[in-house]
């Protein structure tokens, strides 16, 4: 049996996730009081004829604060008897989730007459905290489109083989910031910048012009390769311990060329030595 929790902030994403989830076979629970959990588990390992059965369930800061700070002694027991347990953490900057409610025009669930919406936004930060610090993964979804979100969930969570990791490739523009979840971030700024070539400006490091470009600069083969000799020493010790997810980020000044380059370089390589390698551009997502 399997147990995806997915929890986060209000307005991340999480009903979207959950909606994926049940797209592709799970049975899905949204807003389940935490206390019950176990209680579900025990009736659907007690029930249940599949012993494959895949179950999805959304907490989040709409249960009451007291349970949620027992959720990581609860999962851990509930994996303790023989439950696969992966807890997906969905975030979006303050300012894209007040963008958000604001564009939708939707009530924050912990806003009320006395808690304006920014007030809400910073509680259920400490509310859902104990969850966030179990997270097998945290998914920034700020910038993504639905469509993306979608596959994002989809080809991380549904088939991820037992004892193999997912590897992804994130490519990001230091203007903005640093994706939240990333466990490496190199930062390709100092390799030539294409933006300086007027021709090159409006391509991004998909376009043959950019490719063409960097791939006749010395420093950048260099540059890709200690990427790829460093990842191919220490990706294995990660998976050795049992390490679910893996998000390496890289990085240039826009998020447009460099860093779009030499995340799909990656890709490609490590795509070639394990099964479940996805790349992601953050900021052409919001294109």
């Amino acid at each position: 049996m399997r147990l995806v929790v997915i929890s986060g902030h209000s307005g991340s994403g999480k009903t979207s996730a959950l909606n994926i989830l049940e797209d592709v076979g799970f049975t899905c629970v949204d807003n389940l009081p935490s206390s019950l959990l176990p209680e579900l588990i025990h009736q659907l390992k007690e029930d249940s004829s599949d012993p494959n059965l895949q179950l999805a369930v959304g907490i989040d800061a709409r249960n009451l604060v007291g349970d949620l700070t027992k959720i990581p002694k609860m999962l851990s027991i509930i994996e303790n008897s023989g439950v696969q347990v992966d807890v997906i953490f969905l975030k979006a900057q303050r300012n894209d989730l007040l963008r958000r409610y604001s564009e939708t025009r939707r009530k924050h669930p912990l806003s009320t007459d006395d808690i304006g919406l920014k007030e809400a936004i910073d509680l259920e930060e400490s509310i859902i905290s104990p969850i966030a610090q179990v997270a097998s993964l945290t998914i920034d979804t700020s910038g993504l489109t639905l469509h993306q979100l979608r596959d994002l969930v989809k080809n991380t969570i549904v088939p991820k083989a037992e004892q193999q990791m997912t590897i992804l490739f994130e490519s990001f523009g230091f203007k903005q910031r640093i994706p939240n979840g990333s466990d490496f971030v190199f930062d390709v700024r100092c390799l030539p910048n294409p933006y300086w070539k007027t021709e090159l400006r409006t391509q991004t490091g998909h376009d043959s012009g950019v490719i063409t470009f960097l791939e006749s600069q010395v420093d950048v083969a260099s540059m890709l390769a200690d990427i790829i000799g460093y990842l191919t020493r220490w990706i294995p010790k990660f998976e050795a311990n049992n390490r679910s997810y893996l998000t390496v980020s890289i990085g240039c000044t826009g998020g447009q060329h460099r860093s779009v380059y030499i995340a799909n370089r990656l890709h490609e390589h490590f795509s070639q030595q394990y099964n479940f390698v996805q790349v992601m551009h953050k900021e052409l997502a919001t294109q």
